[in-house]
C-alpha cells in the first residue's frame, strides 16, 4: 500500500515549490489527520467549537516537525479542496504556534492553479483580516476540549521556507537512514 506522507516523488517537494496534501476542507468541523501507519486519512475528532477550519488544511510530504507529524499546510483557495487531493503550492508564510508544549509551525501556501490567489507571493500582501481569522481560530479551536495553543507570531515567505528545509532535512535524518 502506497502512503503519500513517504512515497511521493522527492522532486516535487522543495522549499518554495510543493505538494500538499488536503486533509481538511475549508469550512469544515471535522478534524481529520494522516493515518501514519497507513497513509489514509482519519477521523481524529469533530471539532468541539463553532469555529471552523477557515482555510484548507492538510500537510507537506516528506517533512518531519518538532511535534513529529508532517508539517501542517494551510492552503488559501478561492474553492473548498476535497481531503486527500493533492495541490501544488507555494508558500507566503508561516504562523509560528505552541502546541502541547512543541513548536507546531503552520505553513500558508497559495495553489499555482488558483488565479484569485496566485498573485500574492507574502502574507503582507494578503487583506489583514485573512491571517487575523487563521490566527484566531488557532488561539481558540482545542479551548472547549481543555487544551491551550498559543500563536507566536506570523512570518513571511522567506520564514516559512526556511520552516520548510528544515522539516524536509529534519524528514531524511528520520526517516532516510
Amino acid at each position: 500500500m502506497s502512503n503519500i506522507w513517504h512515497d511521493i516523488s522527492p522532486k516535487r517537494i522543495s522549499p518554495a515549490d510543493f505538494v500538499a496534501v488536503v486533509e481538511i476542507s475549508k469550512g469544515s468541523k471535522k478534524k481529520y489527520e494522516l493515518d501514519k501507519e497507513t497513509g489514509l486519512i482519519i477521523l481524529d475528532r469533530v471539532l468541539h467549537t463553532s469555529t471552523h477550519y477557515p482555510a484548507n488544511y492538510g500537510f507537506i510530504p516528506r517533512t518531519y516537525g518538532d511535534d513529529l507529524d508532517p508539517l501542517d499546510v494551510l492552503v488559501l483557495c478561492s474553492e473548498p479542496l476535497e481531503p486527500l487531493i493533492l495541490v501544488r503550492c507555494y508558500p507566503i508564510g508561516v504562523i509560528s504556534m505552541i502546541d502541547s508544549g512543541r513548536n507546531d509551525e503552520k505553513i500558508i501556501a497559495i495553489p499555482y492553479s488558483d488565479p484569485t490567489y496566485n498573485s500574492y507571493h507574502d502574507i503582507s500582501e494578503l487583506p489583514r483580516h485573512i491571517f487575523d481569522e487563521m490566527s484566531h481560530f488557532f488561539r481558540v479551536y482545542k479551548a472547549l476540549e481543555g487544551k491551550e495553543t498559543a500563536v507566536n507570531e506570523i512570518s513571511g515567505h522567506e520564514e516559512a521556507e526556511r520552516i520548510i528545509a528544515a522539516a524536509l532535512d529534519n524528514y531524511v535524518e528520520n526517516f532516510c537512514k
